[in-house]
């Protein structure tokens, strides 16, 4: 009940019903025209997936089949735990607290990971499981990988960084090469599992498509943007390869 009142929270936050959206909270500068590394409008779509998994999620772990799955005992609180971030994420946005958001999406972050690492350790019972937990846990995780890159470009361009005189094609590449290592690390530690590769690819793409399209327009930062997601994919298929080859063998 706790997930499930998070995410109704989180959703009624966002501004998609009332309110602001996110995109114009906090000065703008979550927009996707505020900084290089943010992805296109069109990537926000996203989250409807994200939300309508973490629900499935939520109901799911709930029935009385999995009320004593040592699994998902294990998940439970980290879960809520990454549902109550992302509505305090919001939240804070709401309230012009940018600055403050930046250290609660990363925590949601780490809370992320920390579910990955959970999810790696064993495996779903069901095709089922596999799809409601692994996959919509797996798609959150990628979507806040980019997003928490995002943040970060947002709060240090609000707080007047200049970049210590280096291009800001420079500093947008290197945001997005650390967020295409952690896909790659994230891929290759996890037998190449699809949808965190998913989610950061299609965050990835859309950076590149509004640098392509839209304001600031920058060709430099778009082709940066495509090789790092295609350096993820590379690395998805890599691990995914060696993985399905050791299960046959």
């Amino acid at each position: 009940m706790s997930s499930i009142l998070a995410i109704i929270a989180a959703f009624l936050g966002s501004g998609v019903v009332i309110g602001t959206p996110i995109q114009q909270a906090a000065g703008g500068y979550l927009d996707a025209d505020a900084t290089l590394v943010a992805p296109g409008t069109g990537a926000f779509r996203i989250w409807s997936l994200i939300y309508a998994g973490m629900l499935a999620y939520a109901i799911w772990q709930a029935l009385p089949a999995q009320r004593h799955d040592e699994r998902q005992r294990r998940l439970g609180w980290w879960v809520t735990a990454s549902l109550l971030l992302n509505a305090v994420w919001i939240f804070t946005v709401q309230l012009d607290l940018l600055w403050l958001s930046l250290p609660v999406i990363a925590l949601l972050l780490a809370v992320l990971c920390r579910l990955f690492v959970l999810l790696r350790r064993s495996t779903p019972k069901s095709r089922v499981e596999a799809v409601v937990a692994d996959g919509s846990i797996g798609l959150y995780l990628g979507w806040v990988v980019i997003a928490t890159a995002a943040n970060a470009a947002a709060v240090l361009t609000a707080a007047g960084f200049r970049g210590f005189g280096a291009a800001p094609e420079f500093w947008a590449a290197l945001v997005l090469g650390v967020a295409s290592a952690v896909g790659i690390a994230l891929a290759l530690w996890g037998g190449g599992r699809i949808a965190p590769t998913l989610s950061l690819c299609w965050g990835i793409c859309w950076v590149a498509i509004a640098r392509a399209i839209d304001e600031p327009r920058s060709e430099l930062t778009a082709v940066a943007a495509l090789l790092a997601a295609a350096a993820v994919i590379a690395a998805t298929a890599f691990a995914r390869f060696h993985h399905d080859r050791r299960g046959r063998g």
